[in-house]
């Protein structure tokens, strides 16, 4: 077994583990920082597969924006651990028979890739080899902005559709917050952010009698 190898089997084998644990996790902050370790393992072995710009795709995207953006907001929202693993428990074979689907579909898909003819692997290899003849990242390119292009601009279009929804969902105006307006903060004046009221002067308070004073009315 070579050096490639012996990595590549340790990087699935922390994959896994990550994996298992981003699901049996009890706290939601470490099922997603387990997901932050998954991910930063799938992008090793992407690098093993010489396929570099799916790797650091994985790191900025994922990695550098969408994992820290949960992590914020799981952070944030006040969670009930409880309730979920009641959930969880309650919909638990639901959810193998889910995940079986899952996997004899990725089982189906795999097998058929192991049972390809020839000229398929033919075609496989012309591909490989045409491949060879640039970067990953041109290659890739190259098919998304002509044989792709149309399911790309569709993609995009959903993509900023989902961003205008989101935008307008978050700028709704609510009954239970305080909106703050730039504009009346801007036109704002001195003389309005200070109320200077008058009021009358208090009297000091009389001073204590003194102790001779006291001892001779008790007397």
């Amino acid at each position: 077994m070579d050096v490639k190898t012996g990595f590549f089997y340790l990087f699935s084998l922390v994959l896994l583990f990550a994996a298992f644990r981003v699901i049996t996790a009890r706290n939601p902050v470490h099922a997603v920082l387990y997901l932050i370790l998954a991910f930063s393992q799938a992008s090793a072995i992407w690098l093993l597969l010489q396929a570099e710009f799916l790797a650091i795709v994985l790191v900025l995207v994922y990695l550098g924006a969408v994992l820290v953006l949960f992590l914020f907001v799981v952070m944030m929202l006040d969670v009930d651990v409880a309730s979920l693993g009641r959930t969880l428990r309650r919909h638990f074979w639901f959810a193998m028979l889910f995940g079986l689907v899952i996997a004899l579909e990725m089982a189906w898909i795999l097998m058929g890739g192991f049972r390809a003819t020839d000229e398929s692997r033919n075609l496989a290899g012309a591909a490989a080899q045409a491949a060879t003849q640039m970067s990953n990242t041109k290659a890739l390119g190259i098919l998304l902005y002509t044989e792709y292009l149309y399911p790309v601009q569709v993609a995009a279009c959903i993509l900023l559709v989902a961003m205008i929804a989101a935008i307008a969902l978050t700028l709704r105006g609510r009954k239970d917050t305080r909106n703050v307006r730039p504009e009346d903060q801007v036109r704002v004046r001195a003389a309005e952010r200070v109320a200077l009221v008058k009021v009358d002067a208090t009297r000091p308070a009389p001073p204590p009698p003194a102790p001779a004073a006291a001892e001779e009315k008790k007397a």
